[in-house]
This record gives C-alpha cells, sequence and structure tokens, in this order.
C-alpha cells in the first residue's frame, strides 16, 4: 500500500507534503491518515473511527465541519482545505503533441514508400555519369546529361518530399484538432456534473471539482460519487460497488454497519448523508488512476516484452476507461472485470478505446480494403509493363548491352517507373476516407451542441441517421416535466379541480399535509419564482414537486413540518425504486409507537388498504368491492384523461410492539388510504410535430413508460404516437411478458417478433421490459431490413437498455449520473425535438460522407485509369508523381472539409432511414461516377493522344528522362484539375436532384475550398517563372549565356532528327524566355524601330535582365537582334534608354 501513498503524493508540490505535518495546517486530521482510513471496509473500519475519533461527529470535529449545517462558504477555507487535502480532479493524462502526431502521419505505409522513392531520385539527379561514355548508353538517357535538363532533375524528388509533408502536416493538424475537440467535449460533460452540498445549511449543487475534503455531501438515487466518504445517515442506501470490485452484488450502506462511501461507485437506492474525507488523487479511483499514470510507462516497456503486469487486477479495470479519455476530474466508473477472461479482452482491448464499429464504420473500411487492394494490382501491373517495355526496348529491339557507367541512368529509369507505380496506389487509396468522416462528425459534433445534443461518442451521430425506431420515456421527454396535480379524491369525493380548504374536515388535511410533507425527499422544495409572473420553481423530484405544490394549493406550507421532523429523526425509509413502484417512510410518534406514511402507483397501493378515510376523516373498511369501484370511477376517467394517478396512505403501529422492519411486505401493508390525486404532465407543445417529422422520416416512434396504461394512451394519442383507425398495440408490462415468454419463461424471438412491429405504448413497464424490447428489435430479422434502435431514458435503471440501443440518449436534466455514464448522446434539455435534430444531423453525416465517396471515387477512377493507359502507351504517366500528389490534396483534404461541412436541410427527414444492410454506394451514385468518370477520361484521352495537333504545339509524349514540363502534359493536367473542381459541385447532389448549386452559398467553407484551389491551381500551373529564379540563384548568368548561344546559332540548322533530340532543351529554354517577352511586350511595341527585332529575341536576355535590374530603370528595354554573333560580343549594345 506504501506504493500506492508514494505514487500518488508524487503530484503534490514539496511544500505541502511539511504542511500535512502532525495538525495538518490546524486541521485534527492528516492526510495520510485520511487514506488509510478509506482503504479500510465494513467493521474494520467501524472499529478505527470508534478508535480515532470516538465517532462519526467527532471526525467532522477534526474536519473542522458540522454533520447538519456543513462548511461555512468561505473562500480561504475552501482554498485551505485544497492545499491540504488536494482537489477533486485526477490530472488528465498528457495529449499527445502536434510532433507526435506528425511522427504517427509519416507511418503511413505508401507515404514511407513515396519518400524512399523521391529520396533516390533526388540522390541520382545529382549523380552526373561521365560524358564521354555518354554514346554509349544511347538516346535512352534522352539528354540527361544536358545542361538545361539535368537541372530539372532534382525537382520532381523535392516536390515529392514537399507534397509528403504537406499531406502529413494536414492528417497530423487534423488528428490534433480532433484530439482538442474531444478534450474540450469531455470537460464540457464533466463541468455538467454537479453534486449536491449543505454548506452554511444550504443545500447546493456545486460542480465536481469544487468538492473539498469536510464538505457535507447529499447522496441520493441514481448518483455517482466523486469523492470518497463516510456516511453520517442513511436510508436504505444500497451502492453498487462493482466498478471497484467486481462484485455485482449491491452493497447495503448504513452508519452503524458499513459507512465507507467510495469515489466512482453508484448509488442504485436509497439516500443518505457523508462526510466527504477523500478527493481527487487521494480517493480510491484516484489512487487507481495514479497508478495507471504513474505505472503507464514502465508497463509500456513491459508489454513490449511481451510480460504481463502482475498488479495489473486494477489497472486492467480502468484502462479501457483511460483510452476513453480520462480527462481531468473524470470520477467515472471504472469498467468492472467479471472473471480473468474479461481482464484479458480488457488488456487486449486497450489499445482499441472504440467500441463495436458503427454502421457506416464498418461499411467504409469493408470499401477502403478493396479499393486498395484494387489500387495495389494496378500499380503493380503499372509498374511491370513500364520495367518490361523498357527493358525490352533497350536490350532487345535496339540490342545494347549492360554497361556499368550506364548503370545510374538506368537506374533513374527504374526510379521513374517506382515512382508513377507508387503515385497510382497513392491516387487509388482513399486515404481521405477517414479524413472525411472524422471531419464530417467533428462539425456535426460542434452544431449539434447548439441543438442540445451532446454527443458522448462521435460515432453514435452517424448512427442515429439510421435510426428506424425510437423508445421514448415519456415523462419530462414527451412531456413538460412541470407537475401539478388538477383531481383528487379526497374524503369519498371526486373534486376535478383543487378542493377549498374549507370543504375538508381538518382531520384529512391534517394527515395529507403530513403525509406528503414527511414521505418525500427533503431535497425536494418549491421555491418562488425567480422572476415577478413566473411560475414557482420545482427543485428535486417532479412527482413529489406536484405533491407538495398540492399541499401550498390547501393553503398549508411543508415547510414547518418538516422543521418539526428533521430528517435525521426519521425512523425507517424505504425510498422509491421501480420494483417498489412506491415510497414510504416511518416516523416514531410521541406515544412510543410508529406511524408510516406511504405513496406510490394508485392500482398497487390501492391493493394494500384494508381501510379509507370517509368525509368525516374517519376510518371504514376498504374491501376490494370498494376497491374496484374507486379505480373503475376515479382512476380510470383520471387516467383517460391523460393524469398520472398516486394514492397516499398510512398506517399506524401501536407502542410497544415494533415490526420487523426489514420485512418490507409486511409493514407496508393494512394501509388506509388517504387520497388518490390525478397529476397533469402536459405535452410538449412542439412534440407532436417533431413525432410527425419522424414518422415522415420512416422512423417508428414508442412510448415505454411506467404509468398506468390508460394514462400512456391518452398521452400517444395527444403526441401522435398512436391514430384513430392505425393497428396498433398498447400493452402494459404483465401483458408484454406473456405474449413474449413460452410455458418455460424464456424469451423466444419469433413471440417477440409478432409483437414489436406492431407495438407503440408499453405501459407499466419494468427496465428489464425495456431492455427486452430494445435487444428483441435490435435482434430480430423478420422484417426487410435489420433495425436501427435509439432509446431514451433518465434513471439508473434505465442502463442496460441505454448501453444495448444502437444510440442511447440521457435527459441533461433529469437525468441520473448512471443514466449520463450508459448513454451515447446527452440531451441537455430534455426535449424530443432535439432527438429529431439529431436524426437530421446524423443523415447529413452519412450524406456528406457519400458525397465525398462519389467525388474520390470519381477521381479515383480516372487518375488510375490515366496514369495506367498512359504510362503503358507512352511510358510516362501523363500526369506526374508531383501533379498526382496534388490532386491527392485536394481530392482528400480539401474536398472532404468542403462535402464533409455541409449544413444539414429538412429536406433529409423526407426520405427512409437506410438501414443496416443497404449498400454505401447506391445505383444513382454509381451511375454518376461511371458517367463522370467516361465523360473525364474520354476528354483526358482525347488531349493526350491529338491535343497537341489543336493547340498547335509540340507533342509532350514519349519524353525522355528529367525533360521540363512540356505544354501538352500541362494542358492535361489543368483540364484533369478543372474537371474535378466542377465534378466537386456536382457532387453536392446524391440522389439525383437536378440542381447542384442549390444552397451553395449557404455553405461557406465550400466556396472558400472551391475558389482557393482554383486559385492556387492558376499560380501552380505557371511554372516557368519560378524554374527561372530557381536557374538564376544555381548558376552565374555566364554559363547560361554561353548555353543561349550555343542554341542560337545552331537554330537554323537544325534537322529532323536532331530536333527531336534536342526538343526538351528547346521547350526548356521556350518556356524560361516567354515570361520576359510578357514582361517587356508592351514597351517593345511601345519604342522598337524594328518590330521583327523584338519579335525574333535573341536568347541571351537572361544575363541583360540581369543589367536591367542592376539599373533599377523600368525604361530600359532589350531588343534582339537579328546577328546573334555581334549579339553575343556586345551585351549592351542593343539597350534603348
Amino acid at each position: 500500500m506504501g506504493d500506492m501513498a508514494n505514487s500518488s503524493i508524487e503530484f503534490h508540490p514539496k511544500p505541502q507534503q511539511q504542511r500535512e505535518a502532525p495538525h495538518a495546517g490546524g486541521f485534527g486530521c492528516t492526510l495520510a491518515e485520511l487514506r488509510t482510513l478509506m482503504e479500510l471496509r465494513g467493521a474494520e473500519a467501524l472499529q478505527k473511527i470508534e478508535e480515532a475519533y470516538g465517532d462519526v461527529s467527532g471526525l467532522c470535529r477534526r474536519l473542522k465541519t458540522s454533520p447538519t449545517v456543513g462548511l461555512a462558504d468561505n473562500a480561504d477555507d475552501l482554498e485551505k482545505r485544497r492545499q491540504i487535502y488536494g482537489q477533486n480532479l485526477i490530472p488528465p493524462k498528457q495529449p499527445k503533441t502536434f510532433l507526435q502526431l506528425v511522427w504517427e502521419a509519416l507511418q503511413d505505409v505508401t507515404l514511407i514508400i513515396l519518400e524512399v522513392a523521391a529520396i533516390v531520385s533526388l540522390g541520382l539527379s545529382f549523380y552526373a555519369p561521365p560524358g564521354e561514355e555518354s554514346e554509349a548508353c544511347g538516346n535512352v538517357s534522352g539528354g540527361a546529361e544536358d545542361e538545361g535538363e539535368a537541372e530539372a532533375g532534382w525537382i520532381e524528388g523535392a516536390a515529392i518530399l514537399l507534397s509528403v509533408i504537406c499531406v502529413v502536416l494536414v492528417t497530423a493538424f487534423n488528428d490534433w484538432s480532433k484530439e482538442k475537440q474531444f478534450r474540450g467535449l469531455q470537460s464540457r460533460i464533466e463541468q455538467e456534473q454537479k453534486f449536491t452540498v449543505i454548506r452554511n445549511g444550504q443545500l447546493l449543487q456545486v460542480p465536481v471539482a469544487a468538492l473539498v475534503v469536510g464538505d457535507i455531501a447529499q447522496v441520493k438515487y441514481g448518483d455517482l460519487l466523486p469523492a470518497d466518504g463516510v456516511l453520517i445517515q442513511a436510508n436504505d442506501l444500497k451502492i453498487d460497488e462493482s466498478s471497484l470490485t467486481g462484485e455485482s452484488d449491491h452493497v447495503r450502506k448504513s452508519a452503524d454497519k458499513d459507512p465507507m462511501m467510495l469515489s466512482g461507485t453508484h448509488v442504485m437506492e436509497g439516500s443518505g448523508r457523508m462526510v466527504v474525507t477523500a478527493v481527487g488523487v487521494n480517493s480510491q479511483t484516484g489512487i487507481i488512476f495514479t497508478l495507471l499514470g504513474a505505472g503507464g510507462e514502465e508497463e509500456e516497456k513491459k508489454d513490449k516484452k511481451g510480460k504481463q503486469q502482475d498488479g495489473a487486477m486494477e489497472s486492467s479495470q480502468t484502462k479501457a476507461k483511460k483510452q476513453d479519455g480520462a480527462v481531468a476530474m473524470e470520477m467515472q466508473p471504472l469498467k468492472s472485470a467479471e472473471g480473468g477472461e474479461m481482464e484479458d479482452r480488457e488488456k487486449k482491448k486497450a489499445s482499441t478505446p472504440k467500441k463495436e464499429k458503427s454502421v457506416l464504420q464498418g461499411k467504409l473500411t469493408k470499401l477502403a480494403v478493396q479499393i486498395g487492394k484494387a489500387g495495389l494490382v494496378m500499380s503493380a501491373i503499372t509498374v511491370i509493363i513500364l520495367v518490361l517495355y523498357f527493358v525490352i526496348e533497350t536490350f532487345v529491339v535496339r540490342g545494347r548491352t549492360w554497361l556499368a557507367e550506364c548503370t545510374p541512368v538506368y537506374v533513374q529509369y527504374f526510379v521513374k517507373f517506382f515512382i508513377i507505380g507508387v503515385t497510382v496506389l497513392v491516387v487509388a487509396v482513399p486515404e481521405g476516407l477517414p479524413l472525411a468522416v472524422t471531419i464530417s462528425l467533428a462539425y456535426s459534433v460542434k452544431k449539434m451542441m447548439k441543438d442540445n445534443n451532446l454527443v458522448r461518442h462521435l460515432d453514435a451521430c452517424e448512427t442515429m441517421g439510421n435510426a428506424t425506431a425510437i423508445c421514448s420515456d415519456k415523462t419530462g421527454t414527451l412531456t413538460t416535466n412541470r407537475m401539478t396535480v388538477v383531481q383528487s379524491y379526497l374524503g369519498d369525493t371526486h373534486y376535478k379541480e383543487i378542493p377549498a380548504p374549507s370543504a375538508l374536515t381538518p382531520k384529512i388535511l391534517d394527515v395529507l399535509v403530513h403525509a406528503i410533507s414527511i414521505n418525500s425527499a427533503y431535497t425536494t422544495k418549491i421555491l418562488p419564482p425567480e422572476k415577478e409572473g413566473a411560475l414557482p420553481r420545482q427543485v428535486g423530484n417532479k412527482t413529489e414537486c406536484a405533491l407538495l405544490g398540492f399541499v401550498l394549493d390547501l393553503k398549508r406550507d411543508f415547510q414547518p413540518v418538516r422543521e418539526q421532523i428533521p430528517e435525521d429523526k426519521l425512523y425507517k425509509v424505504y425510498t422509491f425504486n421501480s420494483v417498489r413502484k412506491s415510497m414510504s417512510t416511518v416516523i416514531r410518534m410521541p406515544d412510543g409507537g410508529f406511524r408510516l406514511f406511504s405513496k406510490g402507483a394508485s392500482e398497487i397501493l390501492l391493493k394494500k388498504c384494508t381501510n379509507i378515510l370517509n368525509s368525516n376523516g374517519e376510518l371504514r373498511s376498504f374491501r376490494p368491492r370498494d376497491r374496484d369501484d374507486v379505480v373503475r370511477k376515479i382512476i380510470e376517467p383520471m387516467a383517460c384523461d391523460g393524469l398520472r394517478t398516486i394514492c397516499i396512505a398510512y398506517r399506524d403501529f401501536p407502542a410497544g410492539q415494533e415490526p420487523d422492519w426489514d420485512n418490507e411486505n409486511e409493514v407496508v401493508g393494512d394501509l388506509t388510504c388517504i387520497a388518490v390525486v390525478g397529476i397533469e404532465d402536459p405535452v410538449r407543445p412542439e412534440v407532436p410535430e417533431a413525432i410527425r417529422k419522424c414518422q415522415r422520416a420512416g422512423i417508428t416512434v414508442r412510448m415505454v413508460t411506467g404509468d398506468n396504461i390508460n394514462t400512456a394512451r391518452a398521452i400517444a394519442a395527444k403526441c401522435g404516437i398512436i391514430q384513430p383507425g392505425e393497428d396498433f398495440l398498447c400493452l402494459e408490462g404483465k401483458e408484454f411478458n406473456r405474449r413474449i415468454r413460452n410455458e418455460k419463461g424464456e424469451i423466444e424471438q419469433e413471440r417477440l417478433d409478432k409483437v414489436w412491429p406492431k407495438l407503440r405504448v408499453l405501459a407499466r413497464s419494468s427496465p428489464t421490459d425495456k431492455h427486452t424490447l430494445v435487444k428483441g428489435i435490435i435482434d430480430s430479422t423478420s422484417g426487410e431490413q435489420r433495425q436501427v434502435v435509439a432509446v431514451t431514458g433518465d434513471g439508473t435503471n434505465d442502463g442496460p437498455a441505454l448501453k444495448k440501443a444502437d444510440v442511447g440518449f440521457a435527459m441533461g436534466i433529469a437525468g441520473t449520473d448512471v443514466a449520463k455514464e450508459a448513454s451515447d448522446i446527452i440531451l441537455t434539455d430534455d426535449n424530443f425535438t432535439s432527438i429529431v435534430k439529431a436524426v437530421m444531423w446524423g443523415r447529413n453525416v452519412y450524406d456528406s460522407i457519400s458525397k465525398f465517396l462519389q467525388f474520390q471515387l470519381t477521381v479515383n477512377v480516372v487518375a488510375v485509369i490515366v496514369a495506367f493507359t498512359g504510362a503503358c502507351i507512352t511510358q510516362d504517366s501523363p500526369l506526374k508523381a508531383v501533379q498526382m500528389l496534388w490532386v491527392n490534396l485536394i481530392m482528400d483534404t480539401f474536398a472532404s472539409l468542403a462535402l464533409a461541412t455541409e449544413p444539414p436541410t429538412e429536406s433529409l427527414l423526407l426520405r427512409k432511414p437506410y438501414g443496416r444492410d443497404k449498400p454505401l454506394i447506391s445505383r444513382t451514385m454509381m451511375k454518376n461516377i461511371l458517367g463522370h468518370a467516361a465523360y473525364q477520361l474520354t476528354i483526358i484521352f482525347t488531349l493526350l493522344f491529338v491535343g497537341e495537333l489543336f493547340f498547335d504545339i509540340d507533342s509532350g509524349r514519349n519524353a525522355p528522362l528529367h525533360s521540363p514540363p512540356s505544354e501538352h502534359y500541362t494542358i492535361i493536367f489543368n483540364t484533369f484539375v478543372l474537371m474535378q473542381l466542377c465534378n466537386e459541385i456536382n457532387a453536392r447532389k446524391i440522389h439525383g436532384e437536378r440542381n447542384v448549386f442549390d444552397g451553395i452559398f449557404s455553405n461557406p467553407i465550400f466556396c472558400t475550398i472551391v475558389l482557393g484551389t482554383f486559385g492556387i491551381q492558376v499560380i501552380a500551373t505557371i511554372p516557368t517563372s519560378q524554374l527561372k529564379c530557381l536557374k538564376e540563384a544555381g548558376h552565374g548568368p555566364g554559363k547560361d549565356e554561353m548555353t543561349d548561344e550555343e542554341l542560337a546559332e545552331g537554330e537554323e540548322e537544325i534537322d529532323h532528327a536532331e530536333r527531336e533530340l534536342r526538343r526538351g532543351q528547346i521547350l526548356w529554354f521556350r518556356g524560361l524566355n516567354r515570361i520576359q517577352t510578357q514582361m517587356e511586350v508592351v514597351s517593345t511595341f511601345k519604342r522598337s524601330a524594328s518590330l521583327q527585332g523584338a519579335v525574333r529575341r535573341r536568347s541571351s536576355v537572361l544575363s541583360q535582365l540581369h543589367d536591367v535590374t542592376n539599373l533599377s530603370s523600368p525604361t530600359h528595354v532589350i531588343l534582339s537582334a537579328a546577328n546573334p554573333t555581334s549579339a553575343a560580343g556586345n551585351p549592351g549594345s542593343e539597350s534603348v534608354p
């Protein structure tokens, strides 16, 4: 245990350890003492508390806090406690740095191949073989040794490296921003998490990170404990400690038997108060996280050697969680490890944090693998054909022998072929797909925040677009969750409105007020409105708020009753849970006897009533026949009005014979009914329209509720879930189970398949029923397509159904921590309309990916076919490696950005969901891809084989090695890129719409990228000016002059064969001089005496341009003379000032 202590104290600066000395800054407990205490359990812990502090109150005194009033809300005191005992946050795992992400992006296999090829190409371009033997290698080298061409050789290698750097940086930046967004999301989820503490005698909701040692925390059903503590008082408290111990049984906690409360555990039943004794890295969860953090590096080293850590039991439980982002103050439950098999699985899973792949991810992975394989085959065939053609042409047809001095020249050719092959592969592999998915999801998640959807798992967003069924709660989701009592049955009278207090006997009124005030959580209150004229604020459980509101409407107050009988005077509390469907509280009467108050679902509680209060407030017997009358005349009419019916009852136990409180059925029986009330929870006004949209979008909405079937049916009709004249089923939980189970009580899928398609309302359902229904729908194969199910839940017991569902929605306001933990998306406003927004965004993500796919596959098909056919027919790819990488950059990164950020439209809700089995590429998309590809290939091949005739330029085909870019191939490249840009606009629509420009300006990112790409393309394809600068930077003007002269001298005499040989060189200089012509043409026409002289410029202009630049005079114009020799002799003679 010493190791544990050491490892966690590392987080504290040195001075704090010294202050921890005997008195720990004036407090009576040191940090080490409290940590040791929290390691004990049960009887041991009680014994230690008694020995060291006397009792829990003694511990509170030592920590300078009060069990009832809590801490004074004093900033200095709170800060001092943080200094000594630590803060309630666990330091987050360090995010990957940008450089680490760059390094990861560099691990991509295709990029590594390209880097190697580029470096080899670069190295060979600097190697100049001896000039004398060059003839022996034949014209294979195509003039690689000619001055002008050899210099351009390094550009290709360098440009490939540059492109690789661009791709790597873009990928790393995307990963970095994704990581950043995740962390932002994580911290947002954490900030949402608040906990109830008592400070200055007031109940406050404080962020979990603000808890300090000494705080008195109020724990209740559904909480996830954010810190360790010792119980002061508890009501029927049961905790799920499986996240720490692996034991799935709930542990009963009480102040006199087992008072130790541990962080990261779940409250499954009951309520209570505890004093916080350990926070952050010193709490039980913190210690485990610290071990993970401190032992992380050693663990990694050990894992590499294949060893297994002995003490990895706890760490294996938490590893999956850590991967999920164990960020600051993330006191999340650590995954339970049941049995060694589970542990092993967790260990394996540690490296892959994702849960099972979402629908879209599965389809995409499959597609990417298929395309990758096809690309690999194509690139291999390309390289083989090129090499074979070259070898046969050189050594068989021309009969040359391989000379040692020619090796570098031949190797350069092979490298060139290899680069072409790799380029084909790079273009074929759609590495932009994961990028598009990430960008699309991240963008959607950010926007969904504004639509009140807090997405916890990225893929849930996209899965939601495929949802075919939604199983929704009623209370709070479909209804406003602002409950009010509107009808009541008191003293044999059914009141359709709130009765006047004078109409009720004082005895009935008094017992009713006490029953409601005492038998509800003391944290539930009704506070005055924040603004004048607004409704009073309801705090806590909404059903209890309705009952307390009823007390206020009867002109009585609940607060004095609670002050008279404070919470710690309550003798026994049976808290509400989904099995009991009731809550009961026992108080001791002044005469030594006991009184039990109970409230709960009317038809359940009325069965336990044997008496009822009549109009005079006296008991009269309540027989089964009377009960049936009440159900028929009172409860059913209330339920048909959409009201929730609650029965309020009590029972007196005489002094001297205390019952066995653990025998609950015995205790909560033989009751006297005080009243039955009808609570209205109005349907949210926007819900019927939202449900109509869902139904139009092909999504079936089902209501699953714990309410009475009549109430549920009435609300379902108001919402539009059930329509008159439709063939639907409304079942109660019992009937549902009877229909789906066989004689042995086992659930049969065939039976379930007969029920769920028509089922619209499931009432009086238990959480198990909800889970059964969800699992049954997901597993069903009876329909024409598999179902994708979304579920909403707010209670602790909804956890299993939320986890099982394809997408689990938890309520942000009413939801318990456990429900939020199990969910994929949190609805921050608890509103059903937000689910419809989630469907819209999900479909938008799916469509965005499809748009990108349509665009990218068209580019892939065209680029691969062009590179392959071009290479096989002309021994060179019409699209160079650098150009291919640029195309790859625009079609992967930029296009994924442009198409993945399209905003959703309402029209997305007009079509049916895709479902699990529909292929990713629809027929319309396939038609578009093949149609566009055919059109683009026709244009490009026309330009490739007869383009020089159209434009009257030199052919770029069969160019020698290292020849500079030709006009011919530049035209092909430009045409290709511009066709892709137009296709990007076409790809905006994938459902066969005619108008591709519809809503184009609603996406500024798209417009910016298309225009930006076009702009860069225009700049990128004027390479001559850049090459000139490169050339000038590399050499003095003298050398250029010489080469230019040689060319000028021989210009007239060059015969056809020689022209073919030196065509590359001529193109090179023609390109270099073109920009010069453009600059000077205006001045030439103004000042030149001889037009002919201006047009036939001498080629030594480069050196003269130097002089002009040095003179810095814009009036100097250089004119080419007809006689090249004299010009060479006197460079300045043609300067006309």
